[in-house]
């Protein structure tokens, strides 16, 4: 691929930066005022390197907690947004076992090929050749630098036939926020698709929330994982070829390593005639890829009602796909009642939760009576087709 004048530029600016640890080194002791200025650093070095050095900083800050070492990495803002978590990217990594050799295409910043690096022989690609460099650079802190051959290439002009890839196609061409549709990915949806028919297997990395339930669907042979880590739905995998499993969706506590796999399709839909003793919200991921239903089955649990994600039983649930609470309590859905019954026992915390209601937490919360009792769990939820305010405490 021939490199543009601007990308060229680029990669000389990096490879200076990384040469000039010094200017590092004043960027980290400057005030935040000294950084938004660059008066004084521009005194002793020059401008676009000034610009490229306070950027990388301001992209470390923002990756700590996301990635480790994130202060010896090299960032960009996006490719740190967009960059794998590192225990999705470790949890990823795992499935390709069995595979002596990995292509990570459209590979950014690095995150997944410093993981696949650890155990398997990759090649990264990007179309940028400062990005490749940077997944080199990150790959030498992360993983195993000497299992990573990084080249500069339109992906859409090699042929993957018989490879196992790993993609993170771009969601953020000409937008500040990710892509909802995967027909603005890049590259696009007709190249996945003949990704999907000519490599050996992989897997693709698509936004939880982006229309993947609309292009994709049990008759593609794929397999969906939806990854959850922190509470929070972090990606959706689209797995591939001789990567996907046998059942068309796939939810996994990435903390845990605990996972649920089905078909929607197949669990019938049980709703509780009335409340049990706990109540128990499906881990973000379970509830993404549609396997509520499934997760009550196997939990002896049901849902409180038919349009409701909150599940109910006898029993506390023995899974971390879900968080339980014990019921201590059950109102009408109403603000007035609840600060009557609270003010009884008012509370130092309450946690408050709603899927489907309409409530706004913070009103809510503001009007609630504050003492020093047990921290309180409060969920609106409809139940037998009603809303209720349920107290309750955590499992």
């Amino acid at each position: 691929m021939t490199i543009s004048a601007a990308d060229s530029a680029e990669l000389g600016i990096l490879e200076q930066l990384r040469q000039t640890p010094a200017l590092l080194e004043a960027v980290a002791a400057c005030s935040e005022a000294e950084r938004v200025s660059q008066k004084s650093l521009r005194i002793k070095f020059d401008g676009p390197l000034v610009r490229a050095a306070v950027a990388l900083y301001e992209a470390r800050q923002r990756a700590a907690g996301r990635l480790p070492e994130a202060g010896r990495l090299w960032l960009t803002r996006i490719g740190a947004e967009q960059a794998t978590a590192w225990p999705v990217a470790r949890h990823k990594a795992e499935r390709f076992a069995g595979c002596s050799r990995v292509a990570d295409l459209c590979c950014g910043i690095g995150s997944d090929a410093a993981a696949l690096s650890q155990l398997y022989e990759v090649l990264a690609v990007d179309r940028s050749p400062a990005m490749v460099r940077r997944a080199e650079w990150n790959t030498a802190v992360l993983g195993q630098l000497q299992r990573l051959c990084g080249e500069a290439a339109d992906v859409t002009r090699r042929d993957w036939t018989d490879w196992f890839v790993h993609v993170d196609p771009d969601r953020r061409v000409g937008r500040n926020r990710p892509a909802r549709r995967l027909a603005d990915y890049q590259p696009g949806l007709p190249w996945l698709r003949q990704l999907l028919a000519t490599a050996r297997g992989g897997g693709i990395k698509l936004g939880p929330a982006s229309d993947w339930p609309q292009q994709f669907n049990a008759a593609d042979g794929c397999e969906v994982e939806l990854m959850s880590l922190g509470g929070e739905c972090r990606e959706a995998t689209l797995w591939f070829g001789a990567l996907a499993g046998k059942v068309p969706r796939r939810a996994t506590n990435v903390g845990t390593g605990e996972s649920l796999a089905g078909d929607p399709a197949v669990a019938g839909r049980r709703v509780a005639a009335r409340l049990g003793d706990w109540i128990a919200e499906p881990d973000p991921a379970v509830i993404r890829a549609g396997l509520v239903d499934l997760l009550a089955e196997e939990q002896g649990l049901a849902r409180t009602a038919a349009d409701e994600d909150y599940l109910t039983g006898l029993l506390l649930p023995s899974t971390s796909l879900a968080a339980s609470f014990r019921i201590d309590e059950v109102l009408p859905a109403s603000i007035k009642l609840l600060r009557q019954t609270l003010r009884r026992q008012p509370r130092r915390l309450y946690e408050i939760k709603c899927r489907r209601l309409k409530i706004d937490v913070e009103a809510v919360r503001r009007q609630l009576p504050v003492g020093d009792g047990p921290p309180a769990v409060i969920i609106f939820c409809r139940v037998a087709g009603r809303g209720r305010a349920i107290l309750a405490q955590r499992g």
